[in-house]
């Protein structure tokens, strides 16, 4: 009886030891299991980097959920000492053991799953939700937008504009001339103000007569520029216009906000109630009675797209909002307006136009193309843009180094088709590179967001 305090300490004790066992081993496996996650998404991008410089299908697969099983045992107990029949001592015998089963599902995307997540284009909401987040706009739009559509009367000043414009005006012109009608003008308009020239069989009001013929018009006086350096003069125009922006993004005046208009309605007062009225829309309407028309002015606030300017939207007037919202109306989802103004930072050049985003399959096309037959080249900036923070200009949206062997310093890389596909983060672009690859991997995590499961459930037995 005089051990039986020592032997009741060291069960204790054992006890103790197995149940700070659990939560070391707990966190040790959140870690690694996370770190390998992040790690197998990472080779995965790169290795459909080099599957798209090589032209092969692009394939992905996600991990969509781990499960770790972890069992501890401890057994203890006591035996009689090798001391023959001289003694009563008691020797304790300790055991115990720890056993890991690890499950992990793996989802292929494909069919409608693919088109949804991969071949979509991305929303204008996603590319604010990233500025947001301190993102260079010159390296979110060299990588999610695929082209630019520049209003003409902003970018007269370049002369390859004007011999892009002057081709298209002799192209219109000839297909005029081919096709006219009675009672045509300079413009190429009939002098009468029928809808038949829209859409034969319909009659159209004035307004949205007036709204066809602003579109019409729009498109005539805007080029696009295409985000692809086979195409030379798009690519370096679309180059010099995100290094504008990224030029007064240094300078912390630019803003990227959704704009509001206000729109109003009339409707006669005879036989409405006020009350009645009130009660029905008094929520999503603001309501002026007009006492000399005998109507009531429905006004209600709705949201438009979002803008990248060079001012603060809010101090624009209601005709510059109605101007702004005939431009982009009917506005895309996948569509990013901008307007850089005079007399405000960045106002040397003024330009008007919107950025049309792309997929992310696209994105992942465009940067292993971009290490083959489309390889990006140095675009020097306007003379007109301001200077840019550490004159940060790389000639690749994302530098990857393509060998035989990987240099010194690699943490990530995958081999694909005999090469080395890594991270360049041994040359000045480091930065650049380590936060284009980043920007590549939320991208790809805003694409397949909504899996079934994205976290790392572990369940502890004891």
């Amino acid at each position: 009886m005089k051990n039986f305090p020592h032997i009741f300490f060291i069960f204790f004790v054992i006890l103790t030891i197995s149940g700070c066992l659990s939560p070391i081993a707990l966190n040790r496996a959140v870690e690694l299991y996370d770190q390998a996650a992040i790690r197998s998404e990472s080779r995965q991008l790169l290795t459909n980097i080099a599957r798209a410089q090589h032209h092969e299908p692009l394939h992905f697969t996600r991990v969509s959920n781990i499960a770790a099983t972890f069992n501890f045992s401890v057994n203890a107990g006591a035996t009689p000492a090798l001391t023959g029949e001289s003694g009563g001592l008691l020797a304790p015998i300790f055991g115990g053991g720890v056993s890991e089963n690890p499950t992990f599902s793996i989802d292929p995307i494909a069919s409608e799953e693919f088109t949804k997540r991969l071949l979509t284009p991305f929303s204008q909401h996603k590319l604010t939700l990233l500025l947001r987040q301190h993102f260079d706009i010159d390296l979110l739009l060299r990588m999610m937008a695929q082209e630019v559509y520049l209003h003409r009367s902003e970018q007269q000043n370049t002369a390859h504009d004007t011999a892009v414009h002057e081709k298209r005006g002799h192209q219109r012109r000839l297909h005029r001339g081919a096709k006219t009608f009675p009672g045509a003008t300079a413009s190429g308009f009939p002098e009468q103000t029928k809808t038949d020239e829209f859409f034969p069989g319909f009659q159209l009001t004035k307004e949205q007569e007036h709204r066809m013929r602003y579109r019409q018009r729009t498109h005539q006086q805007q080029a696009a520029y295409h985000n692809n350096p086979s195409d030379r003069p798009g690519y370096e125009m679309f180059r010099r216009i995100v290094l504008h922006l990224s030029a007064i993004q240094d300078q912390k005046q630019l803003f990227a906000e959704p704009l509001t208009f206000e729109r109003s309605w009339e409707i006669s007062d005879s036989g409405i109630s006020a009350e009645g009225l009130f009660q029905a829309i008094e929520k999503d309407f603001t309501v002026n009675h007009d006492q000399e028309k005998n109507t009531y002015i429905l006004s209600k606030q709705l949201p438009g797209p979002i803008l990248i300017t060079n001012y603060d939207p809010n101090i624009l007037c209601c005709e510059e909002r109605a101007e702004i919202y005939n431009l982009v109306n009917p506005w895309i989802e996948n569509d990013v307006a901008f307007d850089i103004r005079p007399d405000y930072p960045g106002g040397e050049w003024p330009i008007r136009g919107a950025f049309r985003l792309r997929s992310f399959h696209t994105i992942l096309n465009f940067l292993g193309h971009a290490l083959g037959e489309q390889a990006e080249y140095y675009v020097e900036k306007d003379p007109r843009t301001p200077p840019i923070a550490r004159n940060e200009n790389p000639s690749h949206t994302l530098g990857l180094i393509v060998a035989n062997e990987l240099p010194d310093g690699i943490n990530l890389s995958v081999q694909s088709h005999g090469k080395y596909y890594a991270v360049d983060t041994t040359e000045a672009n480091a930065h650049w590179n380590l936060n284009a690859f980043q920007l590549l991997y939320i991208l790809y995590r805003l694409t397949v967001t909504d899996a079934k499961s994205l976290g790392l459930p572990i369940t502890i037995a004891k």
